[in-house]
């Protein structure tokens, strides 16, 4: 399957959450052409491995905090992947907890908490979270990029079968 730049860009510019000029080098790279969500996922994660800290980071820091009060900045992708994981439905306690998590987390790492939700619900999410917050830096930044993978994943599989 081939697809043009404009063609690509709107199925997978959002992949790393407001962060299109990844999509964009992975076409630059490979012309649009896709074999599998598998090997697109993976054209994703070199983009996102090749860049400088400086990139990545910013990417990190696109994504939105989980579980805040209704967001009218929230990528469509964002707020269904939260819907799913129940995160639109907390507690007024876990909505608390939630946004105390967040606040820590951010001071602490300078990003908020990611974690590809799909397929969790929101006490696991919030038990990763609670056992995260404690990593060293360099741990989560890795663990970050690694979830911000797992959930272009989960778009990019998404994307092709919406395409179907």
């Amino acid at each position: 399957m081939k697809y043009d730049r404009e063609q690509f860009m709107a199925h997978f510019g959002q992949v790393f959450e407001s962060s299109p000029w990844f999509a964009e080098s992975v076409y630059e790279r490979h012309g649009g052409k896709i074999v599998s969500a598998f090997e697109l996922a993976a054209q994703f994660e070199a983009a996102l491995r090749r860049a400088g800290p400086e990139e990545q980071l910013n990417l990190l820091r696109a994504h939105p905090e989980l579980a805040c009060a209704v967001r009218e900045d929230l990528t469509g992708e964002s707020r269904r992947e939260q819907a799913a994981a129940g995160l639109d439905a907390c507690s007024k306690a876990e909505f608390k907890q939630f946004e105390e998590l967040n606040r820590v987390y951010r001071d602490r790492f300078g990003f908020p908490f990611i974690i590809a939700v799909a397929g969790l619900d929101r006490h696991q999410i919030l038990s990763a979270f609670q056992s995260r917050i404690n990593n060293e830096h360099e741990q989560e930044f890795q663990t970050a990029l690694d979830e911000v993978c797992k959930i272009a994943s989960v778009r990019i599989t998404n994307a092709l079968h919406e395409r179907a």
